[in-house]
C-alpha cells in the first residue's frame, strides 16, 4: 500500500511516516500544507492521503477542502482525515456523501500504528472509517435532535432562552409571560427531555446541553 502525508507538524509527519514504513506501508511523499497536495497525488498515484483537517494557512478547513477535491479528482483515492478536536460539523459533513474510501480519526489513534494501518487497510478496500468517540459524539447529537424535536416552538423558545443565561423571571419579561407560566413551561421541557430527577443533576443545565448539542 502506498500513502501521502499532509501535516503541518514536521514532528508528527516524521513521525507517522517511520512508523508506517516499519508497519510495510510506502510512503510516498509528504507535505507540510494541502497547496501541492493534489499534484502529489497525479506524481505518486497513492491508495490512501492522510491528512490533517487544520493546515496553513488559516488552519481553518484546508485539510477537508483538500479531501473533497481529491474525491472529486480521483475517485478511487481513500482520503483519511485526521484532527486533535472532535470537528463534528466536518464529520457529518462526510459521513453525509454516503461514499466509502474515507475515514475520520483522533490524532491519539496514532499512538497506536496497528489501529492505524487497519484503517488504512479498510480504507483502501472502500470502506468508511470513523473514530469511535466522533461515532459517540454524532449518536449524542442526533438523540438529542431527536429530543428537543419533541417540544413545541413556544418551549423551544424558552430553552433558547434557557441557553442564552436568562433566569424564569427573564424569560417571562422577554416574551410577555407570566412567571409561574414560564415556570410551567420548563417544567414540560424537562419532562419531554426525559431528563430525570436525580441527586446531583441539576436538570437546567442538562437541558440547556441538549438544546446545545442539537444545533
Amino acid at each position: 500500500m502506498r500513502v501521502i502525508i499532509a501535516d503541518d507538524t514536521a514532528l508528527i509527519r516524521a513521525g507517522t511516516a517511520a512508523l508506517l514504513r516499519q508497519a510495510g506501508i510506502e510512503v510516498a511523499a509528504t507535505a507540510a500544507d494541502a497547496t501541492a497536495l493534489l499534484d502529489l497525488v497525479r506524481a505518486h498515484d497513492p491508495d490512501v492521503v492522510i491528512l490533517d483537517i487544520r493546515m496553513p494557512p488559516t488552519f481553518t478547513n484546508e485539510g477537508v477542502v483538500a479531501a473533497q477535491r481529491i474525491r472529486a479528482e480521483f475517485p478511487g483515492k481513500g482520503v483519511l482525515l485526521l484532527s486533535l478536536h472532535l470537528d463534528l460539523d466536518y464529520a457529518l459533513e462526510m459521513v453525509n456523501s454516503g461514499e466509502g474510501r474515507f475515514g475520520y480519526l483522533l490524532k491519539e489513534r496514532l499512538l497506536d500504528i496497528a489501529d492505524l494501518v487497519h484503517a488504512l487497510h479498510r480504507i483502501a478496500a472502500g470502506d468508511a472509517v470513523i473514530d469511535p468517540s466522533i461515532v459517540q459524539a454524532l449518536m449524542t447529537r442526533q438523540r438529542a435532535a431527536h429530543t428537543v424535536g419533541r417540544l413545541t416552538a413556544r418551549e423551544r423558545e424558552v430553552l433558547g432562552l434557557m441557553a442564552e443565561g436568562l433566569t424564569n423571571q427573564a424569560i417571562g419579561e422577554k416574551l410577555h409571560l407570566s412567571r409561574r407560566t414560564v415556570e410551567a413551561h420548563v417544567t414540560r421541557i424537562l419532562e419531554r427531555l426525559d431528563i430525570p430527577v436525580e441527586e446531583g443533576v441539576h436538570r437546567r443545565v442538562m437541558a440547556i446541553l441538549a438544546f446545545f448539542d442539537s444545533r
